[in-house]
């Protein structure tokens, strides 16, 4: 498999029954020879945006949607937070946000954080707790076995859908319906 997945989503197959990635999407941002990096977007922690501005001591701006759901961004460095934001393309370059591509922007700056708490910062933004991440090769190995299916990159999907319906939504870009394929046992929604 040759490198280059990156920026797109990993969906996991049906198959797939690891409790870190069953029926997960994986928001990829690298992918080269000596590895891989992503994200998870659509498993909830059970931390708020609001109880981890609390703990940063961040005082958030009454607008602001303290209740939205964390992501458990992938079993890597689970105290780490990256912030997924929507990066318009043109948007002015910061040395403390890299583009991903498709209007997708990732940060671990406490300054985005705080603007975001503030209300100034990106509106369509997603707060991950770790991250995926795979060895040399690894990642490849997985695919070839079935375990992940490459899907290109849709902005939508990681900040227009409900977190329990990005799985799915993601399979459809493909037109795979997760309950037609053999061996699965995904129930109708």
């Amino acid at each position: 498999m040759s490198a280059g997945l990156a920026p797109g989503f990993l969906v996991a197959a049906p198959s797939l029954l690891d409790p870190n990635f069953h029926r997960s999407v994986v928001l990829l941002v690298e992918h080269h020879a000596q590895g891989a990096l992503g994200f998870v977007i659509n498993r909830p922690a059970t931390a708020t945006l609001g109880a981890l501005f609390g703990e940063l001591g961040l005082d958030p701006a009454s607008d602001v949607a303290v209740d939205a759901p964390v992501m458990v961004g992938g079993p890597v460095s689970p105290n780490t937070g990256w912030i997924v934001m929507d990066w318009a393309e043109g948007q002015a370059a910061r040395d403390d946000v890299v583009v991903v591509a498709g209007g997708i922007g990732v940060s671990t700056s406490r300054d985005v954080l705080a603007s975001i708490a503030r209300g100034e910062g990106p509106a369509r933004h997603l707060l991950v707790l770790g991250y995926a991440g795979w060895g040399p090769g690894q990642l490849d190995d997985e695919i070839r076995a079935g375990a992940w299916i490459p899907v290109d990159l849709d902005a939508r999907i990681v900040f227009d859908l409900p977190f329990d319906g990005r799985w799915r939504a993601a399979l459809a870009v493909l037109g795979i319906d997760p309950a037609r394929i053999v061996g699965s046992t995904v129930p109708e929604a």
